[in-house]
């Protein structure tokens, strides 16, 4: 896990198949014009002073094999029903989340939720139940005490992708640009499912 400190915590990770960075970019609302190559460093600089009004997330973006992440520093737009609709349309698209306290793990596909799932909250877990409860229970279980977050769940999907994004991989320069969330094709935050973090995909009829 000393290889996955940026998975611990205040994070959330989309994986998505067979697009392009900007093309991930356009899906999560941001303009790909106004990205620019920047490491992890000089990247974090633009989230920096914002207004307490606003949220403003920073996405970071890059292809590895056939696969393509988006990693959000601040904010959440990447675990929203809308965004991930977006992400996944005519494709895959895998959601994992550390953010304000809670954990959330998603599996989009063609615009619809597979599995959902907060982490050690069964009643959390999407119907048909899938096979990734399981996967990551064990994986954080095998690390429980050590403060790895949500950084064993990345692992193993990481391993699934068959791609590698450590530390040293996601510090070097990628596309970055920032995102108003009030621009982010999402959902509006606060919504819960029992009293735990965002609203279940299907949880909710809209009339």
């Amino acid at each position: 896990m000393d290889s996955l400190r940026w998975a611990v915590a205040g994070m959330c990770v989309t994986f998505s198949r067979d697009l392009s960075p900007e093309e991930v970019f356009t899906r999560y609302g941001a303009d790909p014009e106004q990205a620019r190559l920047l490491d992890w460093d000089t990247a974090s600089e633009l989230v920096s002073g914002g207004s307490d009004d606003e949220v403003v997330s920073l996405l970071r973006s890059g292809r590895i094999g056939e696969w393509t992440f988006c990693v959000e520093e601040e904010g959440g737009i990447g675990l929203e029903e809308k965004t991930l609709a977006e992400l996944s349309r005519g494709t895959e698209t895998y959601s994992l989340a550390t953010t304000e306290g809670i954990d959330v793990f998603q599996y989009w596909r063609d615009g619809e939720c597979v599995e959902y799932f907060e982490p050690g909250m069964e009643h959390t877990r999407s119907e048909p139940l899938g096979p990734w409860w399981g996967r990551v229970k064990t994986a954080l279980a095998a690390h429980e005490g050590e403060g790895a977050g949500m950084a064993p769940a990345v692992a193993v999907v990481l391993d699934h992708l068959g791609i590698t994004l450590d530390d040293a991989t996601l510090a070097g320069p990628w596309p970055s640009v920032t995102l108003a969330e009030g621009n982010a094709p999402s959902a509006p935050r606060g919504d819960t499912y029992a009293g735990e973090g965002p609203v279940r995909p299907g949880a909710v009829e809209i009339l």
